[in-house]
């Protein structure tokens, strides 16, 4: 499917989406949001991808958030039930997602950032919440995803301020995984989806359910329920559950099925 706002590329089991929208530093608007809801929608549904990465076109910006000039000129605003980019409301997605963010990251391009599985970020990456320098207020989900991942007062010093986070600061704050040169982050995303595409896609969809559903309740209701998740069960069921200690015990790489 061709799409006006989002390329779309697979590389073998990887899926890249790249915002295009260059020109506005690939600020979203309400077009561009129902394209990437269907994207996702498409990766999540396909069996043969199991990694996604997102970023941006051209080398200043992964994205540069909600599109005020389209907002002020009248635009319709709004997006689909999977929230700001696709992303910022899909909850029931187990498969893993990796932003490489490759220059600006504000606003809704943060949250989108902030919603992904990792971060890999460039030299010159830059991320902010500073909505509430223009009366608002980062309401897709920065406002509760940021003090999980770092720590309610390093959140609070960000979202009070609005200041500029650097990529290397990201990275002490802990929501950075990887600082790389500028123009790699894409190279080094897909390094990093290459080494979970190694391992069972069932198992990293079930690992990754385990993570984010435990997350909602105590230590102890996790490990309990934790075998009925469904991608857990599923990961049980699979054939991959036989291959993989199979393949161990006969000094071979294993070959993953997946669904």
């Amino acid at each position: 499917m061709t799409y006006e706002f989002v390329d779309v590329k697979h590389t073998g089991r990887i899926t890249v989406v790249t915002l295009n929208r260059p020109g506005v530093m690939n600020a979203l608007h309400k077009p561009a949001h129902f394209e990437l809801h269907e994207v996702f929608n498409a990766f999540a549904a396909d069996p043969d991808q199991w990694v996604a990465i997102v970023t941006g076109a051209g080398d200043r910006a992964f994205c540069a958030g909600n599109d005020l000039k389209w907002q002020a000129a009248g635009g319709e605003r709004g997006w689909n039930l999977s929230g700001f980019g696709g992303l910022t409301m899909r909850f029931h997605c187990d498969k893993p997602i990796i932003a490489a963010v490759n220059g600006v990251a504000m606003g809704g391009g943060f949250e989108i950032a902030l919603a992904c599985d990792l971060i890999i970020a460039s030299e010159n990456a830059v991320f902010a919440l500073p909505e509430p320098r223009v009366g608002l207020a980062a309401l897709a989900g920065g406002l509760h995803r940021l003090p999980r991942q770092i720590g309610l007062k390093r959140a609070m010093g960000m979202i009070l301020t609005g200041r500029h986070v650097s990529a290397r600061e990201g990275l002490d704050l802990g929501f950075v995984n990887e600082v790389v040169p500028a123009g790699e982050a894409l190279n080094s995303a897909e390094r990093w989806a290459g080494q979970i595409c190694q391992n069972s896609p069932m198992s990293i969809r079930a690992s990754k359910q385990a993570v984010m559903e435990g997350l909602n309740v105590t230590l102890a209701e996790a490990i309990a329920a934790q075998r009925e998740y469904p991608a857990v069960r599923e990961m049980i069921e699979s054939a991959d559950y036989i291959e993989g200690p199979k393949a161990f015990a006969e000094k071979r790489p294993p070959r993953w099925q997946g669904k």
